[in-house]
């Protein structure tokens, strides 16, 4: 897993925030198998990215909407378990732009838009990296548990 920082951002909560991702990937084998890339990761925010696969595209030759949905799905995932409380998806709604196609590189930037008690709300956009064309828009509201994500946290 490769993951870069914010450039300049270097506060505890960013330390936390890469840590919390790494910790994730590690037991995430479906951004494994799919082959995904954090390419991003600071406090509420998330950036993934995956290649569609010849598997993955559907009988019209486009991606299978699944697969995008996946994407989005799993940069809201890492963005809201940013701050070292295990968190899940409580609801999401997604909104297809346009189709991507096999080879293409799809990026999900997800930020979180506010957190109120246990419950938050992400907001990601998926592009195509090659011409930054929306692929799809999405919203997660999230509903974090009484569990850490990080076994040994930092001092």
């Amino acid at each position: 897993m490769r993951v870069d920082h914010y450039p300049g951002l270097v506060t505890d909560a960013a330390e936390v925030a890469r840590r919390c991702a790494e910790t994730m990937y590690a037991k995430d084998n479906v951004a494994q198998d799919l082959a995904m890339e954090i390419a991003e990761i600071a406090p509420g925010r998330a950036r993934l990215r995956m290649t569609v696969a010849d598997s993955m595209v559907n009988g019209f030759g486009i991606a299978h909407g699944g697969y995008v949905f996946l994407l989005a799905d799993s940069a809201f995932a890492y963005a809201c378990n940013t701050h070292d409380a295990v968190t899940v998806a409580a609801s999401a709604d997604v909104v297809f732009v346009a189709p991507a196609r096999a080879g293409d590189v799809l990026e999900a930037s997800a930020v979180e838009r506010t957190r109120y008690g246990r419950s938050g709300i992400y907001d990601v956009t998926v592009r195509r990296v090659a011409d930054g064309a929306i692929i799809a828009e999405f919203r997660g509201g999230s509903r974090s548990r009484d569990q850490r994500v990080l076994e040994d946290p930092a001092p």
